[in-house]
């Protein structure tokens, strides 16, 4: 469709970019920006705002998260890694001050507030996460080979170490966990599983790692009240189900074709554009473009895992297929809330849901596999 007839560093851009994965990240964002209006409009008028609250007080985020999207794309790849080692150490100095100064929307002490600005750090350095472990693990791999796991040289104290990753991955899981934030932790680890498996983890060591994210469960279970609370009222039904008995009949209501003005249910859905907005997605357009817009997400994902598994480069390979691991199971997590199949655990559905922290964080982390993505395969 398009050719080449300048070389410019904006043309190289375009003709070299993966411009399947650029789109369908620009398509969510618009189908985000939509339902902020939709779904929006009725969390809006139950605090006494006008229907359009949301979409102008998130336009700022929407804006930062599409001019992120295209700088970022446009860095090589050392300079990504530079970017990911500032966005770790701004999120670790932020989840700092989420122990000693903690801003608290809705109970949930995890946030900070910035020139009123609230952002969520733990959204926030997902990014640089993935990053820094697909690093870290290449660097491994090259050093100890295939026997990085188990080797005595890797568990030793040096600048590339286990230990030197474990000095920061620890704290991270750690200051997440105080606030109590469950389900963000167990995130954190899954994303971390995954990458090491595809970076040839042990099957054994795998257990442990099962073992581990389920001990916290049980430990989250037995020493959180909410975390108790919520378990009980999903495996027994009673207790607090408001939100997800609201979010599974505005779900019904919705039926093949959607209430369009007639959708009521998600009235009464206090998250409705956020944890909750599949559901009132459902309510209002019906199950089969619900299910359109599924079949998006999933292709979404197929594109990432398509382009870690063309990928030349071992770090390029682990950091996208990280990138999949974390947008599939966040996407899982908030699906299974919606459909009251788990206890609801407060996450968002990747560049749909509303929430700044959210997209900001995904559109510099798509922002930064588009980048290297790119240099894999042309340079």
């Amino acid at each position: 469709m398009f050719k080449r007839t300048e070389e410019s560093a904006l043309t190289s851009w375009f003709f070299e970019v993966d411009r399947k994965l650029l789109s369908m990240v620009l398509l969510m964002i618009g189908i985000g920006m939509f339902f902020a209006v939709s779904a929006g409009s009725v969390a809006a008028e139950r605090i006494g705002q006008p229907w359009y609250f949301f979409i102008v007080k998130g336009l700022p985020f929407y804006i930062s998260g599409l001019i992120v999207l295209f700088v970022t794309s446009m860095l090589n790849t050392k300079l990504v890694l530079k970017l990911s080692l500032l966005n770790v150490v701004v999120g670790l100095v932020l989840l700092a001050v989420t122990v000693v100064a903690p801003h608290t929307i809705k109970g949930s002490a995890r946030w900070v507030s910035v020139y009123g600005v609230n952002i969520l750090p733990a959204d926030i350095m997902k990014p640089g996460f993935i990053f820094l472990t697909a690093w870290f693990l290449a660097k491994m791999r090259n050093q100890f080979g295939a026997n990085m796991f188990v080797s005595k040289e890797a568990w030793k104290i040096h600048w590339i170490s286990w230990w030197s990753y474990l000095l920061i991955f620890i704290p991270v899981i750690g200051i997440i966990l105080t606030h109590p934030d469950v389900g963000t932790s167990l995130l954190y680890l899954g994303v971390l599983v995954v990458m090491l498996v595809i970076a040839g983890l042990p099957w054994y060591i795998f257990g442990g790692f099962v073992a581990l994210g389920g001990g916290m469960l049980v430990f989250a279970y037995n020493t959180m009240t909410h975390v108790h609370n919520r378990i009980d009222a999903m495996l027994t039904g009673t207790g607090d189900n408001f939100q997800v008995t609201q979010s599974v009949q505005a779900i019904q209501h919705g039926g093949f074709f959607g209430r369009g003005d007639d959708a009521f249910i998600k009235q009464s859905l206090p998250d409705a554009h956020t944890d909750f907005i599949y559901a009132a997605i459902v309510e209002d357009m019906g199950a089969i473009l619900a299910c359109g817009l599924l079949c998006l997400l999933i292709y979404l994902l197929k594109l990432l895992v398509t382009d870690a598994l063309n990928a030349r480069d071992r770090f390029v390979f682990y950091a996208v297929g990280g990138t999949a691991a974390l947008f599939g199971i966040q996407t899982c997590i908030n699906m299974v809330s919606t459909l009251h199949l788990f206890a609801p655990k407060g996450m968002t559905l990747p560049f749909i849901s509303y929430g700044g922290s959210s997209l900001v964080g995904f559109c510099l982390l798509f922002g930064m596999v588009l980048a290297i993505v790119r240099e894999d395969k042309w340079k």
